[in-house]
């Protein structure tokens, strides 16, 4: 019997240094800025990105 193993993605990432935060948009296949009270959190533009994701995420359960 095979056992099918998923492969998880992150849904959400914030950057550590400026706290631009994103949501992955599955339709466009593309990172989309969030919105916070109308506000966007777009961060710093020239910040490099130092995303939250880091070896504690499980791509695989």
């Amino acid at each position: 019997m095979l056992t099918r193993t998923e492969l998880r993605t992150p849904q959400r990432r914030e950057c550590e240094r400026c706290d631009r935060e994103e949501v992955w948009d599955a339709a466009d296949g593309c990172w989309r800025i969030t919105t916070d009270d109308g506000e966007r959190r777009t961060g710093n533009s020239h910040c490099i990105h130092e995303w939250d994701i880091d070896g504690t995420f499980r791509s695989y359960e």
